[in-house]
């Protein structure tokens, strides 16, 4: 970033640090779950409509209530949720949850799930909700009451962050207020990076929308082969390349949950346990590593 422009278009530009990762590794490869269902909008909740983004699509606009939405949603809760929990723990892999506070609460079982499996959790908002266009003070609340449910149904309050595309113009700060370790409000690199709030020195580690599996919803990609062959091609060009990445894979229990697609996610953590060069982590891990050895 320049004094002029608040944009940064160049990063670490030619020269990327070496991230050091642990025992030699060139990729922190790090997988998401996305757990958001019970934290959409929805007309019982009092929502002027029913939430239908990255579901499988309706044939026909919906006026009130959306059932085939809301068994959608329902799907990732009751049946996704579950197959990629067996997927991670079976082979003892870990990652990360992106979790709506609301859908936390309202899947008690997945929630002791997730804490009986170590894995950490991001702040994804109170509700499915986007938090630009929010007022601050609404904005504070919100975090607020997030980080309260997720720490009362995990047992541990979140270090990381993202919010539901797009952030505002007050996240960034509001999350350091909060105490947040780091936010994930970024599409910008492939290496964490360091960034001014307030003052002081924020860190950042970027997510990504395109190693992710939301290509099923917008017909990228079709079967679950085509995700593996995705999701290998960019690990084995990170591998070929110089210095060390970091790369998001993005899943979400109501898309990739289903067997002909979670077909595909099994065979890429089959694979990724035969690569050396691979460390497969929790984001808490990649953030804590980047503090110890990159901090400015």
């Amino acid at each position: 970033m320049t004094d002029s422009h608040p944009r940064d278009f160049e990063g670490y530009g030619r020269n990327p640090p070496d991230p050091r990762w642990p025992g030699g590794a060139k990729v922190a490869l790090n997988f998401v779950i996305n757990h958001e269902e019970g934290g959409e909008e929805s007309i019982p909740d009092g929502d002027p409509r029913s939430e239908n983004a990255l579901t499988e699509g309706s044939t026909a606009a919906v006026k009130g209530r959306d059932l085939g939405a809301e068994s959608m949603f329902q799907y990732g809760s009751r049946v996704g949720f579950w197959r990629l929990h067996r997927l991670f723990t079976e082979r003892n892999l870990p990652c990360t949850v992106f979790a709506v506070a609301r859908s936390l609460e309202r899947t008690p079982e997945a929630a002791a799930a997730i804490r009986e499996a170590g894995w950490d959790v991001c702040g994804h908002g109170w509700k499915w909700e986007m938090h630009i266009g929010m007022d601050e003070a609404t904005e504070r609340r919100r975090i607020a009451e997030a980080t309260e449910i997720i720490a009362r149904m995990t047992g541990s309050a979140p270090l990381g962050w993202y919010t539901r595309y797009a952030p505002s113009l007050h996240t960034r700060h509001l999350l350091a207020e909060a105490g947040y370790l780091y936010d994930c409000d970024a599409y910008d690199d492939e290496l964490p990076y360091w960034r001014d709030v307030g003052g002081r020195k924020r860190l950042v580690v970027p997510y990504t929308l395109t190693h992710n599996d939301i290509r099923f919803q917008r017909a990228a990609l079709t079967t679950g082969e085509e995700f593996f062959r995705y999701i290998q091609g960019a690990i084995e060009l990170m591998l070929a390349e110089p210095g060390g990445r970091m790369l998001s894979v993005g899943l979400h229990n109501r898309i990739i949950g289903h067997a002909g697609r979670a077909a595909g996610l099994a065979k890429l953590l089959d694979w990724v346990k035969t690569q050396p060069q691979v460390w497969v982590c929790r984001r808490e891990e990649i953030a804590r590593h980047w503090i110890a050895h990159h901090h400015p």
